[in-house]
C-alpha cells in the first residue's frame, strides 16, 4: 500500500472528498472520483464513505485502491 501525506492549505479546515482524490492524483478526473465514491470503493477512517463531498479534515485517513491518504 502506498502512503500519501496531504496537508490542508493554511486557513482551510477541510477538503471535499472528490477534490482530495483529484489533488493527490489517485484518480484521473473528477468524474472518476465521483464514480469510485458512488461504487463504495473509498473508506474514511475505516468505514465506507458514500458522500462525494464529505468534508475531509485533518486527522482523517482515506483508503482507496492501494493508496492510504493521511490528511494533515
Amino acid at each position: 500500500m502506498e502512503t500519501i501525506d496531504f496537508r490542508l492549505r493554511t486557513g482551510e479546515s477541510f477538503i471535499p472528498l472528490i477534490a482530495l482524490l483529484k489533488a493527490v492524483n489517485v484518480v484521473e478526473s473528477g468524474s472518476m472520483a465521483q464514480q469510485v465514491v458512488t461504487d463504495g470503493l473509498v473508506c474514511r477512517n475505516g468505514q465506507t464513505e458514500w458522500r462525494k463531498r464529505a468534508k475531509i479534515v485533518s486527522g482523517d485517513t482515506i483508503r482507496f485502491a492501494h493508496f492510504l491518504i493521511n490528511v494533515l
